[in-house]
């Protein structure tokens, strides 16, 4: 932690006094968990894909019902990055966090699965995952392992084997709603903690983004690690602005030294 500025590290110290007083603690993470494995985010002012993209035209629910070449071409290269990727210091950290009883759960916006292959346990995806496809004629569901080296490599799109339809990646697209079990799940940890760490979100996308006030109304209380501010940095209890990959392992070294 040498490497952190003073009034960083105090803050850090901060967290880590919530976290070893907490009950029950639970993560949110965003895109900015993942930028640091090489995983672009969609709304970073300079490099984000929105700024290059635009969301209704190549990520819409529309867009794949009535263009699936033009989805799935625009999703290739981010795809292919995802299957690259590998967790990050912040990642590691939360696993060991869990691992050591210190954190119930990870509610992630992210669909690259990069918590679960830290090692975390509990990992509830509210926006789905690259690891399944479902076809949109039968629902038959199929994992990504049969199907990703012929996407990426030849731009292959997948097939149902059953009825030959285009198979949808689980993953939650503009115009659709949210997965219901997950949802549910999440809002449920919600209720529950008296401490929730927000990492690398920008907390603007609904109705992700309206967690963290449910916690303050809740009377519980909320740690930010984020490099831009948040709507919610008036009411929680610690705000650190910087790179979850350095702060997150510092915090969770500040926990487990104790």
């Amino acid at each position: 932690m040498s490497h952190l500025p003073n009034d960083v590290l105090t803050k850090v110290c901060k967290a880590a006094e919530l976290v070893l007083a907490s009950e029950h603690t639970i993560a949110l993470t965003g895109a900015g968990s993942s930028t640091p494995s090489g995983v672009p985010d969609f709304r970073s002012a300079d490099s984000g894909l929105w700024t290059r993209y635009s969301p209704m035209e190549v990520a819409s629910l529309t867009t794949f019902r009535q263009q699936p070449e033009k989805f799935f071409r625009w999703l290739r290269p981010l795809a292919a990055q995802i299957l690259k990727a590998e967790p990050n210091p912040s990642h590691m950290a939360f696993a060991t966090l869990g691992q050591n009883g210190f954190i119930e759960a990870v509610i992630t916006q992210n669909i690259d699965g990069l918590h679960q292959r830290a090692g975390a346990k509990v990992v509830i995806e509210v926006h789905g995952s690259l690891n399944t496809l479902t076809c949109i004629g039968c629902y038959q569901q199929y994992p990504s392992n049969g199907y990703i080296d012929a996407y990426i490599q030849q731009g292959e799109i997948p097939r149902c084997q059953v009825c030959d339809r285009i198979l949808k990646p689980d993953v939650v697209l503009f115009e659709e709603q949210l997965p219901f079990e997950p949802w549910l799940k999440a809002r449920e940890e919600i209720g529950k903690c008296d401490l929730l760490i927000v990492a690398g979100s920008s907390l603007v996308v609904m109705p992700v983004a309206g967690l963290p006030m449910k916690v303050i109304e809740n009377q519980a209380r909320v740690i930010i690690v984020n490099k831009t501010p948040t709507y919610i940095d008036d009411y929680a209890e610690v705000v650190i602005h910087g790179d979850v990959a350095d702060i997150l392992p510092a915090i969770a070294k500040e926990v487990l030294d104790v």
